[in-house]
């Protein structure tokens, strides 16, 4: 089992910057109780005027089950069904995530 980087970026919507970051002052707990069991460490949240740029680290063998169980979470769910409206995907065609995966250029420990 090996670590696999991933970094990801979406939109805000126009003003909802604010309440973004007020919501993730607060995130409920059965959601980041999700987030582990889908062997997700080191998940971080950057934001440049209306744009995101998330980092997490997966700790496991298959990323997109682990991301499938967690969208069965109902607690989950509810938090995606808050936070979605103020995001705007940048996905460029159909069939590509919410949060649109980079591709990793360069890293050094």
């Amino acid at each position: 089992m090996g670590v696999q980087r991933v970094g990801s970026v979406i939109g805000l919507a126009d003003g909802a910057g604010a309440e973004y970051e007020r919501l993730h002052r607060a995130v409920p707990p059965p959601v980041l109780d999700a987030i582990r069991r889908a062997g997700i460490a080191n998940y971080t949240i950057f934001r440049h005027d209306n744009l995101l740029f998330a980092y997490y680290e997966h700790h496991g063998t298959d990323l997109a089950a682990d991301l499938a169980e967690m969208g069965r979470d109902e607690a989950t769910r509810t938090w995606w069904d808050r936070v979605g409206p103020l995001q705007r995907t940048l996905r460029s065609r159909d069939g590509e995530p919410w949060w649109v995966e980079m591709t990793e250029v360069f890293h050094a420990d």
